[in-house]
């Protein structure tokens, strides 16, 4: 009985495809751990940060800066596998960060972090004040915002600056909105305040958990958003290629945040 030698793979050939799903293998082993361990993508969903972010900016987030916790990795592990955060650091009054949801601890949200644990923060006619003292805000040129359908609203836009020195524009409706004045929030030991840059379209700390953010705790910090790699404006689809050139913002290309 004869076998007929091109009805079976060579030796070369199997080893071939060995090598092929080592390197498929390889690649993604590295991929996963430049995510977990080193930087991650995001793509913005909302208007709720302009007019520093905008609806669909590309933006990177680097994953090392404040040290690690069970949200770190792409999904989130069970809390009694790891609690708190490994090779904890502080994070930066100012820091754009992203952040798991409290209510459902899976929802990625990207606010600014305006409060530490033990600050006092209230806003009074949409002026923002930390620890009694207001922080420094100067009237800008007015701009707008897009609210889809080609609508466009106006917006007062001011200049804010911590106490630390970190500056950034702000938008803003008036100082009569829903949460342009607030009580006193007392943040807690371990936890953050989070307000977005769009001072009337934010749902961020100065709403309760249960409808916004609430307090933010230390185990749900992701990292800083550092850079907006690319960016393109709503409508853009991947499954539309023209919408790649024709949507594009390529001012906002490799932009640098603070």
């Amino acid at each position: 009985m004869t076998t007929d030698a091109k009805s079976a793979p060579s030796k070369g050939e199997a080893n071939e495809w060995v090598e092929i799903i080592k390197t498929i293998v390889y690649a993604l082993l590295i991929a996963l751990v430049l995510r977990v361990l080193l930087f991650q993508p995001f793509t913005i969903p909302s208007a709720s940060m302009e007019p520093n972010l905008f609806e669909g900016d590309y933006i990177i987030v680097s994953k090392f800066n404040y040290g690690y916790s069970r949200h770190s990795t792409p999904i989130s592990l069970p809390a009694s596998w790891l609690s708190g955060r490994l090779f904890m650091h502080e994070p930066t009054r100012g820091d754009i960060v992203v952040f798991k949801l409290p209510r459902d601890n899976k929802t990625d949200y990207i606010k600014r972090l305006i409060g530490l644990p033990g600050d006092r923060i209230q806003v009074k006619q949409g002026l923002v004040y930390i620890n009694d003292q207001p922080i420094v805000r100067k009237p800008m040129p007015a701009g707008t915002e897009d609210m889809g359908y080609g609508v466009l609203r106006p917006v007062q836009r001011f200049k804010e600056t911590l106490p630390n020195g970190v500056t950034y524009l702000t938008n803003s409706y008036g100082p009569d909105g829903d949460v342009d004045n607030t009580q006193v929030y007392v943040v807690p030991e371990g936890h953050y305040f989070m307000m977005g840059d769009n001072r009337d379209n934010s749902l961020d700390s100065r709403f309760p958990e249960e409808v916004g953010v609430g307090f933010v705790p230390a185990e749900n910090l992701e990292g800083p958003a550092q850079i907006v790699l690319l960016s393109w404006t709503p409508g853009a689809s991947i499954f539309k290629p023209w919408t790649w050139v024709m949507n594009a913002r390529p001012s906002r290309f490799f932009h640098m945040l603070r």
